[in-house]
C-alpha cells in the first residue's frame, strides 16, 4: 500500500517525504544503495570548484546532514543491513558523521569516492575559468557537465567512471554512500545503466538522498528540508 508515494509494505513506518522518480528500465547488477551527496560548504556558496580541496561546512551544510539523517531513519527498515562509505574528503566525512551517528552507523573511508579532480581548476570560480580558459568551457550551455572533465591536469570522464565501476563492483551488501556531485552522478549512472549524455538531468541536491532499487531511481526529500 503506497502513501505519500512511499510503499509502506516495505518501510517500517508512514513517512510524508516527497519523491521524485526517475524512469529505470535497466535490471540493476548492484546492491540497493542510497547516496548522499555532502552539505552545503563555504565554497559552494561562492560558486568555487572544490575538486579535491576543500571547505568546512556552513551552518545549512551541517542542517542538511542532519536531514538526510533524518530521511535514512524513516527510509530504511533494517539499518543493520546496511553497509555505509564515504569519500575520505573532509565535507564528506564530516556530513558522514552527522548524518550516521545517531543511526549507529560508521561509515568506511573508501578514495574512489573521492571528487573529481579539476586539476589547475580547484579554487577558481566558473568565470574564472571562462576568463583563463574559453575555448574549454564554451560550450558549458549547451553541456553543462560535460565540460567539467576538461580542465587541465584534471580527470577525464573515463577516469571518474572506472573508480566509481570499481566500487559498486566491491559491493556485496545494500549501502549507503556519501560522496559529492560529480561522482554520485557518474555512480548513479552506472548503476542505471546510463551514458554521459543523461547524466547532466540526473537529479542533484544537497539534503536529500537519492535511492537506487530494482524499482529504479527516486529522490528522498524531508518535507521541511533545508535547501538554499
Amino acid at each position: 500500500m503506497a502513501q505519500n508515494g512511499i510503499d509502506t509494505s516495505v518501510h517500517s513506518s508512514p513517512t510524508t517525504f516527497q519523491i521524485d522518480h526517475s524512469e529505470c528500465t535497466y535490471m540493476p547488477v548492484f546492491p540497493e544503495i542510497f547516496v548522499l551527496r555532502h552539505g552545503q560548504t563555504e565554497w559552494n556558496t561562492i560558486g568555487r570548484h572544490q575538486g579535491r580541496l576543500d571547505s568546512p561546512l556552513t551552518d545549512l551544510g551541517r542542517a542538511q546532514a542532519v536531514a538526510q539523517s533524518r530521511i535514512l531513519a524513516a527510509a530504511i527498515g533494517n539499518l543493520h543491513d546496511f553497509t555505509a562509505y564515504c569519500s575520505p574528503q573532509g565535507r564528506a566525512t564530516d556530513t558522514a558523521n552527522i548524518a550516521l551517528a545517531p543511526l549507529g552507523l560508521a561509515a568506511i573511508r573508501d578514495d574512489r569516492l573521492r571528487e573529481i579532480s579539476f586539476g589547475i581548476w580547484q579554487g577558481l570560480t566558473f568565470d574564472e575559468i571562462a576568463s583563463g580558459w574559453p575555448d574549454l568551457v564554451s560550450d558549458a550551455d549547451l553541456d553543462p557537465f560535460g565540460w567539467q572533465f576538461q580542465a587541465p591536469g584534471g580527470e577525464a570522464f573515463e577516469d571518474i567512471s572506472a573508480r566509481a565501476l570499481g566500487f559498486l563492483h566491491d559491493l556485496t551488501d545494500p549501502s549507503i554512500i556519501v560522496t559529492h556531485g560529480i561522482t554520485s552522478r557518474v555512480m548513479r549512472a552506472i548503476w542505471l545503466g546510463q551514458g554521459i549524455d543523461e547524466i547532466a538531468g540526473m537529479p542533484g541536491g544537497q539534503g536529500c538522498v537519492h535511492h537506487l532499487s530494482d524499482a529504479g531511481q527516486r529522490t528522498l526529500h524531508a518535507p521541511d528540508r533545508p535547501s538554499l
